[in-house]
C-alpha cells in the first residue's frame, strides 16, 4: 500500500510548509486582534465596535476586518496553493510565500486605522492571480491526458 508521502513529489513539501506558516500567520493576526481588544476595551461577544459606544470604534475595527478579510480569502487561497501545487510545485509555494508577505503589509497597514494603507500589501491579489493560473493550467493538462 503507497503512502501519500510516495505518491507526491519531494518538492511538494515546500507547498505544505507555505501552508502550515498560513496557519501560524491566522494565529498571529488573531493575537493581534486579542491585543487590540484590551487596548480599545472590545469584550467578546462583540464582532465589531460601534462608535456611538466606543471613541476607539473605528481603531479596533480596522484591526478587525484586516483579520476577517484574511479568513475571508483563506479558502481560496489554501485551494489554489494545494491544488496549483501538484504541477508547478516550486512556483506555487513562492507565490503562496509572497501572498503571506502581501498579506502581511495588508493587515499592518488595514490595522493602522487608515484603510487605504491596506494597498501596501495589495500585491498579494496578484500572487492569487499566479496560484489561478498555475490551477488553471493542473485542470487543463489533467484534461488533455
Amino acid at each position: 500500500m503507497a503512502f501519500v508521502v510516495d505518491l507526491l513529489p519531494k518538492e511538494y513539501g515546500y507547498v505544505i510548509l507555505v501552508f502550515v506558516l498560513y496557519g501560524f500567520f491566522n494565529v498571529w493576526m488573531a493575537a493581534q486582534v486579542g491585543k487590540a481588544r484590551k487596548k480599545y476595551k472590545m469584550f467578546y461577544p462583540v464582532l465589531y465596535a460601534l462608535e456611538s459606544e466606543n471613541k476607539d470604534a473605528n481603531l479596533f475595527n480596522c484591526v478587525q476586518r484586516g483579520h476577517q478579510h484574511s479568513l475571508e480569502m483563506m479558502p481560496v487561497f489554501f485551494a489554489l496553493l494545494l491544488l496549483g501545487g501538484l504541477q508547478y510545485l516550486v512556483v506555487a509555494a513562492g507565490l503562496g510565500f509572497v501572498y503571506i508577505v502581501g498579506r502581511y503589509f495588508y493587515f499592518n497597514g488595514y490595522g493602522s486605522g487608515d484603510p487605504k494603507k491596506r494597498m501596501r500589501g495589495g500585491f498579494y491579489a496578484l500572487s492569487l492571480l499566479g496560484l489561478v493560473g498555475c490551477t488553471i493550467s493542473l485542470g487543463v493538462n489533467l484534461l488533455r491526458q
